[in-house]
């Protein structure tokens, strides 16, 4: 997927509606109890969910913007800045990076509260250890019907990642409602159930960055 330069690229429910169990959630974990009670399905309470890429020499800006009656949503507002695993299990949002060629990626998340992850994996959900050497820089606005949530990535010492090389991007969202139910959001859904790490998902592609300015990644409006 590229493009002229436009606004923001759409991200798309998936159409099929789960409970944790049947998308293979672990029993063990309270937390994912809980989740496997509830139904995993689009919400009705957003209206529409888009992004937006700029690379620059080194680093990849990102923006993403729900739009809907967020009282209906469970949204972290508490300020928690700083690393932290299972941010998947709310409301956040998640960027995937790949080189052009190869099976490795990064995966990172967002939470409204100022929250981050970062993972890399050797080939599809195959982990390997690392801990960014810069954290990414995150800034939340909410106004009226809106939740935007801007960041700024170094792409400096990212396993498997050239800052001066094509990528490929896969950009998703997990949206939790007051009901606690999942709603799970991508450019792309090429499996029957979500899955935001499918090799599929990276439809993304960025050229190198230019030498001097930044480049926008565009969408359809």
């Amino acid at each position: 997927m590229t493009h002229p330069d436009h606004d923001s690229i759409a991200l798309i429910p998936h159409p099929r509606k789960f409970t944790g169990c049947e998308l293979g959630l672990p029993a063990a974990d309270p937390v994912i109890e809980s989740q496997a009670r509830g139904e995993h399905m689009p919400s009705p309470a957003v209206s529409r969910l888009r992004a937006r890429v700029r690379r620059g020499l080194d680093r990849l800006e990102l923006s993403f913007s729900l739009q809907g009656d967020l009282a209906r949503l469970r949204i972290p507002s508490a300020p928690a800045p700083g690393r932290a695993d299972r941010l998947w299990e709310h409301t956040c949002f998640e960027a995937f990076l790949a080189p052009k060629e190869g099976a490795s990626y990064c995966e990172f998340n967002f939470a409204p509260s100022g929250a981050w992850a970062a993972y890399a994996f050797r080939r599809y959900r195959e982990a390997e250890p690392w801990v960014p050497t810069v954290e990414p820089v995150i800034v939340v606005r909410v106004a009226g019907d809106r939740l935007e949530l801007d960041c700024l990535l170094s792409l400096e010492r990212m396993p498997g990642i050239a800052a001066d090389a094509p990528l490929r991007l896969a950009l998703s969202a997990v949206v939790e409602d007051a009901g606690g139910n999942l709603s799970y959001w991508a450019l792309a859904h090429p499996s029957a159930k979500p899955d935001f790490h499918h090799p599929a998902s990276f439809v993304l592609e960025l050229g190198p960055p230019p030498k001097e300015g930044v480049v926008t990644i565009p969408g359809d409006g």
